[in-house]
């Protein structure tokens, strides 16, 4: 059961984006049978969850999936499909490519149900927002079947259909220079420092990050993380914005005291996130969009010209992967555009798509607007950061998982790092902006976590890039004064731990 059972061979035309299916291609083997135009894939309940992967191999070589993006659709049903073993597992319509730039394995896929279902509409996508770096060799695997499950699934493969795709973001203000009047534009090294916990901020939190040396902090205003449909009560939501804001002037006072600045975070938008993906509802329904802006003309009113503020940091990690009508940079700049025209001098911060990833940089337009800082967050490569979070794998041991090392076909370290931050070095100097990596971090069981941190700082320190760490005093598997015992708990730290030794040498560098 756990083989390659079907091989498809497609090509990818760079004119048409024809697919051809030759009859001689296929291969078949127990678990898998094609009838017609259908493949059907059975994992018997007897047999226990197992895996039957039917692979085709795409050509998209000159397709310049980073400009247009590719599209595929196939129509899909089900009967008695077991809860897999891990959230993307199940009924597998999902891609397979190897990054040119940096070896990383990227798997998007389809997000289909389980249990028995009739013909659904399973559709994938690589474009720009999901595609980090081109596939090298412009080679990508199309992966049908079931993992980690059991069940029955058929593929009608006469509904297979490629097609070029565009989510409906124009590259615009490509010839943008951000200039930064006053203040913002006289910063002679990096601001560094932490993201405060969402709960409230207290003085001695401040007066402890000040003690570190941190001259920058990231305030959320966050609630409920990754609940879909949440935020929903706009009266409710107002009233909860407002006492964070209470604390948010507190945390103003308390630094502008100790010569620190404030970036104040707007981590849960009105409206939340769609059910099934990442995308905010206030992408697709005006009322949100409306509300996110109005959130703002508040929060402006009552901070702006405030001495200790860095920046409005408009939306926490946008994810748009579709064509929505008002999209992540669309609402940005609605935004941006309300809150200076109530206070003109705070400089503004944008965020990439795709939880503001380093690639989405390659697509990303500056706002035609001075006093603009762009964010980047940067947890790359996942496999090392988040390994045992959200069920990724952990370390297995020595040289396994660590950093620096070798993990399959890539190697980890500095200049691996230095190819993923190209796209956002390369927007630095297009566009002469300001960069600030909003968050950064490695899990506490991480090997290497503070040779990660280490080489992250020294690419910010390099490009003159300010950062905060993710996070001080919130998540026990990012807080740097947590340890982790064998059994995998966390408990406070005796001493220094090294990740934090490696976050002070940050603070404490010289110019």
């Amino acid at each position: 059961m756990k083989q390659t059972l079907l091989v498809l061979l497609l090509s990818l035309a760079v004119g048409g984006l024809s697919v051809t299916v030759p009859s001689s291609a296929f291969s078949l083997s127990s678990g898998a049978s094609l009838k017609g135009d259908s493949l059907v894939v059975e994992i018997p309940a007897d047999d226990g969850p197992g895996k039957v992967h039917c692979e085709a191999e795409l050509d998209l070589a000159g397709s310049s999936i980073l400009d247009f993006g590719v599209a595929l659709s196939l129509r899909v049903r089900a009967w008695n499909v077991t809860k897999p073993d891990a959230k993307w597992n199940g009924v597998k319509v999902m891609f397979r490519y190897v990054g040119a730039d940096t070896g990383t394995v990227y798997w998007p896929g389809a997000t289909l149900p389980i249990g028995s279902f009739d013909w659904t509409n399973a559709e994938v996508h690589i474009n720009a927002l999901n595609a980090t770096e081109q596939p090298a060799d412009g080679k990508a695997t199309l992966i049908l079947g079931l993992e980690g499950c059991t069940g029955r699934v058929e593929f009608d493969l006469s509904s297979l259909h490629l097609a070029p795709e565009n989510i409906g973001i124009p590259r615009i203000n490509e010839d943008w220079i951000v200039r930064y009047p006053g203040s913002a534009g006289k910063v002679s090294h990096p601001l560094r420092g932490c993201m405060l916990p969402g709960r409230d901020t207290t003085e001695g939190d401040v007066a402890e990050l000040a003690a570190w040396g941190a001259t920058l902090v990231r305030f959320q205003i966050t609630r409920n993380w990754g609940m879909p449909n949440d935020n929903q009560d706009l009266a409710e939501y107002a009233a909860w914005v407002d006492s964070r804001l209470d604390n948010l002037a507190d945390v103003l006072s308390w630094c502008d005291a100790r010569g620190m600045q404030v970036c104040v975070d707007l981590h849960a938008p009105p409206g939340g996130k769609r059910p099934g993906d990442l995308a905010m509802n206030m992408f697709f329904e005006e009322r949100w969009a409306e509300a996110f802006v109005e959130t703002w003309q508040r929060i402006a009113t009552r901070f702006q010209g405030h001495p200790a503020l860095y920046g409005y940091d408009l939306v926490n990690e946008p994810d748009q992967r579709v064509p929505a009508p008002i999209n992540y940079w669309e609402i940005q700049r609605r935004a941006a555009e309300a809150v200076r025209a109530i206070d003109p001098n705070t400089p503004i911060i944008v965020e990439s798509n795709l939880a503001d990833s380093p690639g989405a940089f390659r697509t990303l337009s500056p706002l035609a607007m001075d006093n603009v800082i762009y964010q980047v967050h940067v947890y790359m490569p996942m496999a090392f950061t988040h390994q045992g979070v959200y069920g990724r794998r952990r370390s297995n041991g020595p040289g396994d998982l660590c950093w620096p090392g070798t993990h399959g076909t890539e190697t980890w370290d500095r200049d691996f790092l230095r190819r993923v931050l190209a796209p956002v070095r390369d927007f630095q100097n297009r566009h002469k902006c300001r960069i600030y990596v909003g968050e950064f971090s490695a899990a506490i069981w991480a090997p290497g976590a503070e040779n990660y941190l280490r080489d992250c700082i020294a690419l910010f320190e390099e490009y003159g890039w300010d950062w905060t760490y993710h996070a001080f005093r919130e998540a026990s598997v990012w807080d740097v004064e947590m340890e982790a015992l064998p059994d995998g708990s966390r408990v406070p730290a005796p001493s220094d731990t090294p990740r934090k030794r490696a976050l002070l040498e940050g603070f404490s560098a010289t110019h």
